[in-house]
């Protein structure tokens, strides 16, 4: 049973401006990606609507403060380091992504290439391509696929199929299925954890 708009709404309510565009993509998503019961759909849409800003962010913000960037990647940012990549979203991109998840040293500019996009952020250009021969689309190719309504529901939907995610929703386990998201492992508490619990559980309440 697909979802309607106003589920989508009470859920997501800050999704308004973009529901209308949201909402047939993610039920085909769901659909084809087996996230098809209740708290399969409600653990789905408490993630990417965590993830993506309540589907209002499909491009990773890497608009950082000196100050955040030592804060949220200490072991590549001192005090003193930090100044010179502050407010230049291009720039951190590369120098925290260059050189890993397949992507080029940080001159070659893979890092702001393959920034998080999509519901749930595919970052990095291994994951680009690995998430494109999943869905037979030319990602590597072309990464701006992703902040496309449909793309992007189509590749959160794949990769929570590819990670398990739907079992460990059949299991009730929603803290480990936003440590899988977050962290890339079970049992790290994942950041914001309360909010996507919040959601998950006005999801279940909407969709009952």
């Amino acid at each position: 049973m697909p979802i309607n708009e106003q589920q989508l709404l009470q859920i997501l309510p800050k999704a308004r401006p973009v529901a209308g565009i949201f909402l047939p993509a993610l039920n085909r998503a769901m659909a084809r990606w087996k996230i098809d019961s209740r708290i399969r759909k409600a653990a789905f849409l408490a993630q990417v609507g965590h993830e993506s800003g309540q589907l209002r962010n499909l491009v990773e913000n890497l608009n950082y403060s000196a100050d955040a960037l030592v804060r949220v990647w200490p072991s590549r940012f001192t005090a003193q380091s930090s100044a010179a990549y502050a407010r230049q979203p291009e720039k951190i991109a590369n120098k925290v992504y260059g050189g890993r998840m397949g992507n080029g040293p940080e001159a070659s500019g893979d890092g702001w290439r393959y920034r998080g996009r999509g519901l749930l952020q595919v970052t990095g250009r291994s994951n680009y391509r690995e998430t494109g021969a999943g869905l037979g689309l030319p990602l590597e190719d072309e990464p701006e696929l992703l902040e496309h309504a449909e793309h992007a529901a189509q590749s959160a939907a794949w990769w929570w199929a590819k990670r398990g995610l739907n079992e460990l929703a059949d299991a009730g386990r929603i803290q480990d299925i936003g440590s899988v998201i977050n962290t890339g492992q079970v049992g790290r508490v994942p950041h914001g954890a309360a909010e996507r619990k919040g959601l998950y559980d006005l999801a279940l309440r909407v969709l009952a």
